[in-house]
């Protein structure tokens, strides 16, 4: 249960976000939880209740077993269903951008719901990929994943690429990938040219996005940490806030 809210401290955070130019948000699954989406590691997280479904975020269980790959695509169809939205969190980074303060957004979520709150697609940095669209792992051909949520709901359990036949699995980065160069070098640029970093809803443990902590810090910045439990980053924060973002990010965005 995340403990009442200082308002000293949401007053501190609105305070360094309303005096800077340039403000860089790092967002992690903490930010999508109100909107429907489990994280991984909380409490109540995906791999926490069922320590299995990691396994279908492994590269190499998932190329080597095709039962791994039929059970991801079953739950890319209810994830689908479920229809997330963006939550007020999501809407008070677009207010940043709207008062022209946002040097950027990097993601470690997939989700797509910063774009479609309404950030502009050229701020935001899906470091973790996304799972709005499918690659293939043979030939690299990239579509929209509706596309093949199709030919799974009309009984292929394990649809190929169309192009080459090749494995095909969402447009994310698993463990054992590696990341997209050009997209984590703009990530990590954001972070070192900007007033302040405003990380909200990531417990900062996986690198090499939770660099863009120190590097930020070291290039200047203050850091703000807002998120529902405490971070393995905490000591190099201005300001922690262990809060519901929801409840908070609209008043530290609106400052």
């Amino acid at each position: 249960m995340i403990p009442p809210t200082d308002p000293r401290l949401v007053d501190a955070a609105c305070a360094a976000v309303r005096g800077a130019r340039r403000v860089t948000v790092l967002s992690g699954a903490g930010l999508s939880t109100d909107s429907g989406i489990p994280d991984f590691r909380g409490p109540n997280g995906v791999w926490t209740r069922d320590p299995a479904a990691e396994r279908a975020s492994t590269l190499s269980c998932y190329l080597a077993e095709p039962d791994v790959r039929r059970a991801a695509w079953r739950n890319r169809v209810r994830w689908f269903a479920r229809e997330p939205r963006p939550n007020d969190g999501h809407r008070a980074i677009v207010a940043l951008e709207r008062r022209g303060v946002l040097r950027g957004v990097v993601t470690q979520n997939v989700d797509g719901l910063h774009q479609r709150a309404g950030n502009d697609p050229s701020l935001v940095h899906e470091v973790h990929g996304s799972i709005l669209a499918t690659r293939c792992w043979g030939c690299g051909e990239r579509r929209p994943m509706t596309e093949a949520l199709e030919r799974v709901a009309a009984g292929d359990a394990d649809p190929p690429c169309l192009a080459c036949g090749g494995i095909l699995k969402s447009d994310t980065i698993l463990f054992g990938q590696s990341l997209d160069e050009e997209v984590m070098a703009a990530a990590l640029a954001a972070s070192e040219d900007c007033d302040v970093l405003l990380t909200v809803g990531s417990t900062l443990s996986v690198y090499p996005a939770a660099n863009c902590v120190p590097r930020a810090r070291a290039a200047g910045a203050r850091v703000v940490i807002v998120n529902g439990e405490a971070t393995e980053m905490d000591h190099l924060a201005e300001v922690v806030l262990v809060a519901s973002l929801s409840a908070v990010l609209p008043a530290i965005c609106a400052a």
